[in-house]
Order: structure tokens, then sequence, then C-alpha cells
């Protein structure tokens, strides 16, 4: 903890003569756009491996009515056409798996009041008027949501929207190009329905997390989810 709080204060020190009193905002930032770029060859993979899916999911249904009484059969036989084919069911995991390391990381350290036996400076940073330990709460409580940290939430929550609803359309028009094809006699993969309704909204989720995490925290989770947006639009295009 105190190494990577003396790595934020650093960047923070170097972004200073740019940012002014939010320099440590501007070292999250950059902080989560270096952590997306070591990832973001596993984000390529998983692109990948999401077109390989689609494109085995003819072969899938053929197993699905060629084992349909046999479910341990078919679940044997799924993932031996994944290993023959190279394509990992779990790939897509990985990049958000591989980041969440570093999410805790900031969580816990602007949770901390103290980090090694002493004080917890890095609470005294601010983006603007909000402090990067306050919360959404903190900011309803000091000054409502015209006050000068409300704003910032705002902010943080009109951006979120904005993505959630791009993410929200790409989404979409992924499903709608590779729909789940049925398991059997017309009949669809049990649950799949309720599932292709929800995932759409999952984006929006993000809303919430912003909300009751740090503000630094919450810094991250909006640089990286706006990132992995624009990564999708990039690599699913």
């Amino acid at each position: 903890m105190s190494v990577f709080a003396s790595l934020v204060e650093r960047l923070a020190d170097l972004l200073q003569p740019l940012f002014g009193a939010s320099a440590a905002a501007a070292a999250i930032v950059l902080f989560t756009a270096l952590v997306r770029l070591l990832v973001h060859p596993l984000s390529r993979a998983a692109a990948r491996g999401q077109k390989a899916r689609a494109e085995l999911q003819p072969r899938i249904a053929e197993l699905r009515r060629k084992h349909a009484k046999n479910p341990e059969r078919l679940q044997r036989a799924v993932l031996e056409l994944h290993a023959e084919e190279k394509v990992s069911p779990l790939s897509g995991c990985l990049p958000s798996l591989c980041q969440l390391p570093a999410f805790f990381l900031l969580y816990h350290l602007f949770s901390s009041s103290t980090i090694g036996g002493e004080a917890n400076e890095l609470l005294s940073h601010r983006l603007l008027a909000a402090p990067l330990g306050g919360r959404w709460s903190d900011a309803l409580g000091d000054g409502g949501l015209l006050g000068g940290a409300g704003v910032v939430y705002v902010a943080l929550f009109a951006v979120v929207a904005g993505v959630a609803a791009f993410s929200y359309r790409l989404t979409k028009r992924s499903m709608a190009e590779r729909p789940v094809l049925p398991a059997g006699d017309g009949e669809a993969v049990p649950g799949m329905g309720a599932i292709t309704k929800v995932v759409p909204f999952m984006s929006f989720f993000t809303l919430v997390t912003v909300a009751v995490v740090p503000l630094a925290a919450a810094l991250y989770v909006v640089t990286s989810t706006t990132w992995s947006a624009v990564e999708r639009a990039v690599l699913h295009r």
C-alpha cells in the first residue's frame, strides 16, 4: 500500500504543473490508462475468442441436437470442440479479472486513514471541490446536488450514462449480428431469453459502483469503462 501510495504521489507531483490541485485525480486516470494498456493484448485475444465462439454456434447447436438426452455427454463434446478449435470459453473474463487488483488497491488506498502507520496524505487530494476519499453520499451532505462536490459527481454520472448508452447500442448490435441459436427442435436454450434481455443493461450498473465507492476508485471505474467502450467499438467492428 505504501509503495503504491508513493507511486500515486510521484505521478501527482509530475502532473501538478498541468492540473494543479487535481493532479492526484489526473494521476489516477493516467494509472488506469496504463493498466488498460497492459491488459489490451488480453482484450484483443478476448475479442478474437468471442468471434471464434460465435462461429462455433452452429456446431454447438448440432451437438445439442445430437446429445439432447445426455447432458454430461453434451458438456464433454462442447469442451472437446473448444479444445479442438483452441477457443477458451473463459477468455472474455480475463481482461476484467486482471483489472480487479488495481481497482481494489485504489479502493483500499483511499478508504484507509493511515498507511504504514502514518496519516494517509492522499485523502487530502481533490478533484476540483470533491475529496478523492469521499463518496456520493458525502457530496450530498456537503452542499447537495449542486454543491462543489455534487457537481463533480453529476459530471461523472453524465459520462457514465453516456458510455453506458453507447455500450448498450454496441451490445444490442452484437447480439443481433450473432444471435444464440436454438438448442434443438426450435426450442431456445433454457434461461437464455432472460440473459439476452439483461446483458445490454449491464453497463448501466456502473452508475451504482460510482455512487458507493471512494471518488478515486470511481475515477478508475469511469476511465476503465470509457476505455472498454472505445476498445470494443474498435475490436468488434
